[in-house]
This record gives C-alpha cells, structure tokens and sequence, in this order.
C-alpha cells in the first residue's frame, strides 16, 4: 500500500524535563496516601488531569492488568512510560489530523479526488495518475467517492502496522 511508504510516523518523542516533573507532580498528588502506587480510581483522576478525559472501564482495564501482581497499582515508573505513550499516540494522531487538513484545503471534512491528486502532485509529482487513481480507491473504504477523516486514519495506520510487523513489500517505483 503506498500509504505504507508516505504515512506518518509514530513520533519517538524525548520528554523535556519540565513535562517529566509535571508527570510526577501528578502522580504525587494523585497518590493522596503516599503508597508509592496509582489504584485504579487514582489512574483515572490522573488521566483526568494530563489528557482532559476519564478513561474508559476498557482503558482502565488494560492498564491495571498490565500491573505487576505483587504491587497493588501502578507504580512511579510504570506510569511515567503509560504517560509516554498516550502523549505519543496524541502526537500521532494530531499529525495525521494536520496532513489531512493540509489536504482538506476547501475544509469539508473529506478528500475528493481532486483534492488527493492536487496533495499528491505537490509531493509526488512524477507519480503516474493511475497509481494516484488506485491509491484514492483503496483508501475509500465505502467506495463513495470521498475520503472521510476516518478512511484516511486507517489508511496512516494500517501502513504504519505493516511498517512495524515487516509487511511493507512495496518497494518506491514498483507498481501497486
């Protein structure tokens, strides 16, 4: 998939010193009775407090069955790298949410073909317009003519998950 070769990339974000004591501040104030470790209820005011949500029951879930057996919650580290990746995913998400943009330049929430060919041509001018044609195609998912923002997440994303499990086959210049 050409995405696969074009698509953004998860960021290896390095926290700057000021955002790393933020993170422990809030794990501090957070772990009221000073355990050493977030429950499950603290995990959530936490997440509450950096990211602007409540978990869900799923998220939190998952979180806490990644928890060693042997501590009653998450521990000081365990947090710091659980805040790492979700600020990651932001990062990510909100760079295919810009390059979508970039691309939505009559700002209508979805990529005609026009507009797909127009972004392509700025980045790839050489690219044949059949290959533009087949790329349009294959990221429409419901075949309607238009690329919604969510056409074009999973598009970014499933080129990123072939990148990292070593499916990317397609070489620059090989047809699709």
């Amino acid at each position: 998939m050409f995405f696969s070769q074009a698509g953004a990339r998860p960021q290896m974000w390095e926290v700057s010193p000021s955002e790393h004591k933020k993170w422990v501040e809030v794990f501090k104030a957070c772990d009221e009775d000073n355990k050493g470790y977030l429950s499950r209820e603290d995990f959530k005011v936490a997440v509450v407090m950096l990211f602007g949500y409540k978990p869900s029951k799923i998220e939190a879930d998952s979180v806490m069955s990644s928890v060693d057996p042997n501590t009653s919650g998450i521990l000081l580290e365990g947090f710091l790298n659980i805040v790492r990746q979700k600020k990651e995913v932001q990062l990510y998400w909100n760079e295919i949410r810009h390059i979508f943009t970039a691309f939505d330049r009559h700002y209508r929430g979805y990529l005609t073909l026009e507009d797909f060919t127009k972004a392509f041509r700025q980045v790839a001018p050489k690219l044949p317009e059949r290959i533009i044609l087949e790329v349009f195609r294959e990221v429409d998912q419901d075949s309607d003519g238009h690329i919604s923002f969510k056409d074009f997440e999973y598009a970014m994303n499933y080129g990123q998950k072939r990148k990292q499990h070593g499916l990317d086959l397609l070489k620059e210049g090989e047809p699709l």
